[in-house]
């Protein structure tokens, strides 16, 4: 019998960010596909689609765009107790 080889896990999902904004604002959570980072660019393409998602929110909700003043990664979420992670008991 022929061994089976596996194959590389695909990256999927979204990462989270955290904008700050030029008025002081803040949004938290902002959800970026795994696949438009990494790279040379790291983050900086997060920017880009946060700022697109910015644009069809304010086109929806009839109020300008706000300037984006900065973006960092959301913190990791901390397990919690009491609940199984991938084989640990």
């Amino acid at each position: 019998m022929a061994k089976r080889l596996k194959s590389k896990p695909l990256e999927r999902g979204s990462v989270l960010f955290d904008v700050i904004y030029e008025d002081g604002s803040q949004a938290s959570n902002r959800r970026v596909p795994v696949e438009v980072l990494g790279g040379l660019d790291g983050d900086l393409p997060a920017r880009e689609v946060i700022a697109a998602q910015d644009e069809v929110i304010a086109q929806k909700s009839g109020r300008p765009q706000r300037a984006i003043r900065s973006v960092t990664r959301s913190p990791a979420p901390e397990a919690r107790p009491g609940r199984e992670q991938h084989g640990q008991p």
